[in-house]
């Protein structure tokens, strides 16, 4: 058995040892918002955090995420109230087909944790290690930038 640490709870999995984490969200936790595509690491679909960094679930095993928080695209949402990145690409419609959201989401999550306040073109860079096949990349850029000024509006709001 495994013990992963997945969207803040504890969960066992049964691990022959030559699985991805990926097919462990998927199949085992029925966490369908990770998508694989190319099963290569090449185009982001499978993009979830790992102790807060994007990474490929397609290229990692399952067995060596044990002890690190793990976050998918369903921890991102509290409740019923959509993440301010979520909102955002809701709003800006960046998506089209929608299979490629999920990862685009979360590396806008982490790309918005390093750089809170960025240009277009910081993001288009910065999003750069995801595709998506329709080619909606000017609402994705429209909507990572939505999401960082929803980002900033909360935390301003905190204060």
């Amino acid at each position: 058995m495994t013990v992963l640490k997945v969207n803040g709870r504890p969960v066992e999995i049964s691990d022959r040892g030559d699985r991805t984490l990926a097919d462990a969200l998927r199949n085992d936790l029925g966490l369908i918002g990770t998508r694989v595509s190319c099963a290569e690491g090449e185009c982001g679909s499978c993009t979830i955090l790992v102790d807060g960094q994007p990474s490929t679930s397609c290229l990692m095993l399952a067995q060596q995420a044990e002890g690190k928080e793990i976050t998918t695209i369903e921890g991102l949402a509290d409740g019923d109230n959509l993440h301010p990145i979520q909102q955002a690409f809701v709003e800006e419609q960046g998506f089209q087909c929608g299979f490629c959201t999920p990862g685009l989401i979360i590396s806008a999550k982490a790309f918005l944790a390093e750089n809170p306040n960025p240009t277009a073109d910081e993001v288009a860079v910065g999003m750069s290690g995801n595709i998506c096949r329709c080619g909606a990349y000017p609402y994705i850029v429209k909507a990572v930038l939505r999401g960082a000024e929803k980002i900033r509006a909360v935390a301003l709001a905190a204060e």
